[in-house]
């Protein structure tokens, strides 16, 4: 397992949209564990493979110490609405408020291949939209409404009392 660097704004691999994954073998058991080592050392809540230059459908995710790990994802079900900051681990540094659904459903396989679920609301919720869009080559920035301001990580330590809850949401 190693930590991989992480791709950032302007790097053309972010754009790319990520191909099936098509084999659950060894490798690809040591790709999600390097994902999981570098997003936990970023630290983030979530990590695409486009973000360390990889175009594949593969994303891990952890919320609440439970690790998700999907290849292939579909969204089966968005509900609700939720406005918070969010952030990213390719554009570090900065945030900005974004509605996302409140609640999530996300269908993709595991290391193996075989069929998962997962579903969630708050930050579980925004987690797997952002690391979706990911896979389809978008970052978070990309759908903010005009004049939505992006926030330093300072700036919004300072303004927050929950600016410490809202850090840790960077995916």
């Amino acid at each position: 397992m190693s930590i991989r660097p992480i791709v950032t704004l302007g790097d053309p691999r972010l754009r790319l949209v990520g191909e099936r994954v098509t084999r659950f073998d060894k490798e690809l058991g040591r790709l999600l564990d390097d994902m999981v080592d570098t997003m936990r050392d970023a630290p983030g809540v979530g990590l695409a493979a486009q973000q360390i230059g990889l175009a594949l459908q593969l994303f891990v995710i952890e919320v609440e110490g439970q690790v998700h790990e999907l290849a292939n994802p579909r969204i089966l079900h968005l509900d609700g609405e939720d406005t918070d900051f969010e952030g990213c681990l390719s554009i570090p540094g900065f945030f900005a408020e974004r509605s996302r659904a409140g609640f999530a459903v996300v269908e993709g396989q595991n290391r193996r291949g075989r069929a998962v679920r997962v579903s969630g609301g708050g930050v579980l919720a925004r987690a797997i939209q952002h690391e979706f869009d990911h896979l389809q080559g978008e970052l978070y920035v990309d759908r903010l409404p005009p004049g939505t301001e992006l926030v330093t990580v300072d700036r919004l330590r300072e303004e927050s009392t929950d600016g410490e809850e809202d850090l840790a949401r960077s995916a």
